[in-house]
Formats: C-alpha cells, sequence, structure tokens
C-alpha cells in the first residue's frame, strides 16, 4: 500500500472498515476494522482477508485497543472473543460463519476450564472444526489464548 493509498483511506474514513489494494479476479480484500488500525501498523499484518466469501481471519487475542495484554485470564479470554467478533463482522460475517477454528494455549491445562466457559458464553457450541494445540508461549508475555479462523459468509 503507497503512502497515497493510506491518505486516501484515511481521508474516506470508512465506518467499520478499510480495505488495502486493488479488486482482483480472486477478490482479495485485506480487513481491518478501525479498532485494530494501531496493530496493523505496529504488528504489520492484516487481522484479515477476504477472497470471494471466505474469510481468513489472524489470530486473535486478549488486549486492549492500545495493545496492552490483559492480565486477568477470564477478561483476556472474553476480549479475543470480542477482538475476533470485530475482525468477523468487519468482514461480513459473525461466529455462526465460522467453519473452522484453531486455537493455542499457554498453560493449556490450568486456564482450559476458564476458556471453554467464556467460548459456550459466546461461541456457538458444535458448529465448526476446533483444533486445541498448547504452545510455550505466544507473541507477547502474558497472553494466554491466540484463536483464529476461517470463515465463510452467508
Amino acid at each position: 500500500m503507497t503512502r497515497l493509498d493510506a491518505v486516501l483511506a484515511r481521508e474516506l474514513a470508512f465506518v467499520s472498515v478499510y480495505i488495502l489494494g486493488s479488486t482482483t479476479m480472486t477478490d482479495r480484500q485485506i480487513i481491518v476494522p478501525d479498532g485494530m488500525r494501531l496493530l496493523c501498523e505496529h504488528a504489520g499484518y492484516a487481522p484479515a482477508v477476504k477472497v470471494g466469501k471466505t474469510l481468513y481471519c489472524a489470530g486473535q487475542v486478549g488486549r486492549t485497543p492500545e495493545l496492552s495484554v490483559i492480565e486477568d485470564p477470564e477478561q483476556q479470554f472474553l476480549a479475543a472473543w470480542d477482538n475476533l467478533r470485530l475482525v468477523l463482522e468487519a468482514g461480513g460475517c459473525e461466529f455462526e460463519d465460522v467453519v473452522e477454528m484453531t486455537t493455542y494455549h499457554v498453560d493449556m491445562h490450568r486456564h482450559m476450564p476458564i476458556f471453554r466457559r467464556v467460548k459456550d458464553k459466546v461461541f456457538p457450541r458444535s458448529t465448526c472444526a476446533w483444533t486445541c494445540i498448547g504452545v510455550g508461549e505466544l507473541a507477547r508475555p502474558g497472553l494466554l489464548v491466540e484463536i483464529k479462523c476461517i470463515a465463510v459468509e452467508r
């Protein structure tokens, strides 16, 4: 993306999402919710890429819009789901559209009961393929979970 493209995107002030790049035969769109622009500038990746009706969401974690890690496990898990919901909505999807999900967990056995309780409150049960993977660490100290998924817009 050129600086001119970035300025034009900001000037147009899209309400919930801006799309970088041009439409190609694959209709590839970079999805960035308004609340995640700082993350994209800092980390240099897109929260999601949409190709046709399929939305590929990068892993979402429990952090604030200012990129601070939330310390309380339950609140961190809620924030991770909220961040995923923002990305899905910006791409025209919702939790019910998720067809595949992978979650990465630090200290999985210790926090899984809390994670499942939060997941069951916010995410529809038994609606997608789900893989849980235990890991030693995530991108920032203190992060306990990262949730990535693929959704297909209905």
